[in-house]
């Protein structure tokens, strides 16, 4: 399908869908992420590129009285805009890896406490801009005293210093002198850093930090990675056989981790800072999953730590005198316990913002430490509505999302002094939705099964942010995402079986029921931490245009997936293979007794990473039901996947070395009889062709017929522009031909 659309500043073209989708990131240019709110709550920093197609994100400061945008920071302007991949350094290169981060420009940016600079990395050089816009000129300035390449530049909270991460060191430079210094700094070849997480905290416990500032900025808290017991892997390019191959440190499971503590930087010494190391059992709890340390400055940091096991997890307060910790509060799970987005968190008044599986549900806790430790914290959020994350705290107010009996729909809500409130918005439908909150003012970002556009409210308090039922927008930030070319997705959702998975039954927009018998292509993720059946039209643009082409497309999000509960999250323990499985085939026969259409002689499955793991395995283990799968970076053999991410689920693969072989493809590999195409990038440092490569070699060594489509340069997230539109083609070639040969057959 074709059609034709206009960009800012170029010429009208022709486009089909799959190279829009790759063009625009998924729709994901133009729209506006990343909101922080000053704490009078009079201005919204964002990030936006300037249209659709342009992969260049800026800064922006909404005016929440006039309602208008300006542009802080254009990295084009700064000298920066185009830098790409290639030019980046190293670390930040891996850490946008870890965050799925495919844009260039300002990917992410940090403020002083009162919201009036923003420090910044444009192609390893550090950038403070002026939100106030009372600083005159451009409000732009380039720290030239900073070494380069710089990572993860921050402000401390009142804004005079900036703490950032040069060559595995934590520096400091003053702003007002231009002074900068090492804080902390590892000797040379140690193979420690100071300020950076490490992989399994980026890639695994979605913390992409290393290193925390004191509320009055007379310290910070920072990791020191010890990243030498983790054995070595060699990525390497064999497409371009001159160049050495990549070292990096890979954490399989069984393996070594990185060593990790963590020091109290103090810089009320002058010259001189004092480090001070904070202690805790780590030989128990050797993963620090986070760090909390915020107003008021009264109160001790917070810290939390978890055990390899992931069965249990502490909560500890720190004393920023001695570097000793106390425990606050443990929690423990006989499978593990789960690590929530933003938690903890502190509120005004002090109190911990913590979550509890209570009967199944993860509920929300807001208490003192001393109750929060006792049997004196009740939850502040009922029995069936699950939190999902914190995203931050406003006074005495709770800022998080939840989802209800439905987990298509993902809720803002509050809870503070008036109480327990979902935060909803006149003219916004519901549907997914996350926000940010300070002064009284509320950032709702939504999306719903009415468009794929992104909404962006700004709400003031007095409305339903404190208990009422509605409220109307003071402001809006406007999405300049391109409209995908593409008729928009009507999914039917429905709930499948008896295990009512939540399930999408997507079909042609021209299908008139009775008229013709539609393959089924199944696309699935299907696993832990990936949810695919959402009430936003946006997540069934591509679902929609595998329809156009002629197929009944479904999407069921099985057992283990979020938002069902921890009983359901936890089916997956011992065993990621047959749950998964089974719910993809209950969710298929389900949707085939809703539409007769769908022929279940020609069933394909498709998907990438677990969803990969999950095709491949179909047409290895239920050839009866699938009849050709694309297997996209799948990961065959958990032995060569990370520890945080595959003990939690079987284990030590030493104490069960039975569990790994069962969840493994390979055994699995002389049964296939039906067709499969495994696709791999080269370059991926999270699952590694290997696994391709394992799976392939066991085949041929089975005698059974497969093709592989190794990706030369491409990472785990197959980014690149012209990769990312012929994967789409590729792909649905392959299905059709394979699916009509079933039907020939």
């Amino acid at each position: 399908m074709t059609t034709t659309s206009s960009v800012t500043g170029a010429a009208q073209e022709t486009d089909t869908f799959p190279r829009q989708q790759a063009r625009t990131q998924r729709f994901t240019l133009g729209n506006p992420r990343s909101f922080a709110v000053s704490p009078d709550g009079s201005r919204v920093a964002f990030l936006r590129s300037r249209h659709g197609t342009d992969p260049v994100t800026c800064l922006w400061v909404l005016d929440v009285g006039t309602g208008r945008e300006r542009l802080v920071a254009d990295p084009a302007a700064i000298g920066a805009g185009s830098a790409g991949p290639d030019a980046l350094d190293p670390q930040e290169r891996a850490r946008r890896e870890r965050a799925r981060e495919r844009a260039s420009g300002i990917v992410g940016f940090a403020t002083d406490s009162a919201l009036q600079i923003a420090a910044f990395a444009l192609a390893g050089r550090i950038i403070v801009a002026d939100l106030t816009g009372e600083a005159g000129g451009s409000g732009i300035r380039e720290l030239t005293a900073a070494l380069a390449p710089a990572a993860d530049p921050r402000p401390d909270p009142a804004g005079r210093r900036v703490a950032y991460v040069a060559g595995g060191a934590l520096r400091v430079i003053d702003l007002a002198s231009g002074e900068d210094r090492a804080v902390a700094e590892p000797a040379q070849g140690s193979g420690v850093t100071f300020g950076l997480a490490e992989f399994v905290a980026a890639e695994e416990m979605g913390r992409m930090r290393g290193y925390w500032w004191a509320p009055d900025g007379s310290a910070l808290l920072a990791a020191r990675v010890d990243d030498s017991p983790v054995r070595r892997w060699y990525i390497a390019d064999p497409a371009n056989p001159d160049r050495p191959a990549r070292q990096v440190g890979y954490p399989a499971a069984g393996t070594p981790n990185a060593d990790v503590s963590l020091v109290l930087v103090s810089l009320d010494g002058g010259q001189e800072s004092r480090l001070t190391e904070v202690t805790w059992d780590r030989e128990a709890f050797p993963y620090l999953v986070t760090v909390c340390w915020d107003e008021p400055a009264t109160e001790p940091p917070l810290i939390v730590v978890q055990t390899r096991d992931q069965r249990r997890m502490r909560l500890l307060a720190a004393d920023t005198g001695t570097g000793a910790t106390s425990p606050v509060r443990e929690d423990s799970d006989p499978h593990w316990v789960e690590i929530i987005p933003g938690v903890p968190a502190r509120t005004g008044d002090g109190r911990i913002a913590w979550t509890a599986d209570v009967a199944g549900t993860r509920r929300l806790l807001v208490a003192s430490a001393a109750e929060l430790g006792g049997a004196a914290a009740e939850p502040v959020t009922p029995d069936g509505l699950h939190v999902r994350e914190i995203l931050g705290t406003d006074g005495q107010t709770v800022l998080f999302t939840a989802s209800g009996e439905d987990p298509a729909e993902i809720g803002l809500w509050a809870h503070g002094p008036a109480g327990l409130s979902r935060i909803r918005a006149d003219g916004v439908p519901d549907g997914v939705a996350t926000g940010q909150r300070a002064g009284g003012t509320t950032v709702l970002a939504s999306r719903s099964l009415d468009t794929s556009e992104l909404s962006v409210a700004v709400l003031r308090a007095g409305g339903q942010a404190d208990g009422a039922a509605q409220a109307t927008p003071v402001a809006r930030i406007a999405s300049l995402a391109e409209r995908p070319h593409l008729p928009a997705p009507r999914p039917e959702l429905f709930w499948a079986g008896e295990r009512r998975i939540r399930t999408a039954l997507l079909l042609p927009s021209g299908h008139t029921p009775g008229t013709a018998r539609l393959p089924v292509l199944m696309a699935p993720y299907g696993g832990p931490h990936g949810q695919q059946v959402l009430a936003a039209q946006g997540v069934f643009l591509g679902p929609q245009w595998l329809a156009e082409q002629g197929f009944g497309v479904v999407v069921a999000d099985g057992r283990g997936t979020p938002g069902r509960g921890t009983d359901w999250e936890r089916t997956m323990a011992g065993d990621m293979a047959t749950p998964a499985l089974e719910d993809q085939v209950e969710a298929l026969h389900a949707a085939a007794s809703r539409c007769p259409d769908l022929d279940l002689s020609r069933v394909g499955i498709l998907g990438w990473s677990f969803g990969g793991y999950l095709s491949a395995l179909a047409v290895l283990r239920r050839p009866d039901v699938f009849h050709a799968a694309v297997a996209g970076a799948p990961v065959t053999d958990w032995r060569l996947y990370d520890t945080h991410y595959t003990e939690r689920y079987l284990g030590h693969p030493d104490e069960n070395p039975e569990t790994y072989e069962r969840n493994s493809l390979l055994a699995d590999a002389p049964g296939l009889r039906r067709p499969l195409l495994i696709i791999h990038g080269l370059a991926d440092d999270n699952v590694v062709v290997a696994h391709s490569l394992r799976l392939s070699s066991a085949l041929l060594a089975a005698g059974r017929p497969h093709a592989v489509l190794p990706l030369s340069g491409v990472t785990h997230m197959a980014s690149q522009e012209q990769v990312a539109e012929n994967l789409l083609l590729l792909q649905v070639d392959f299905l059709r031909r394979a699916l009509n040969g079933a039907a020939d057959g």
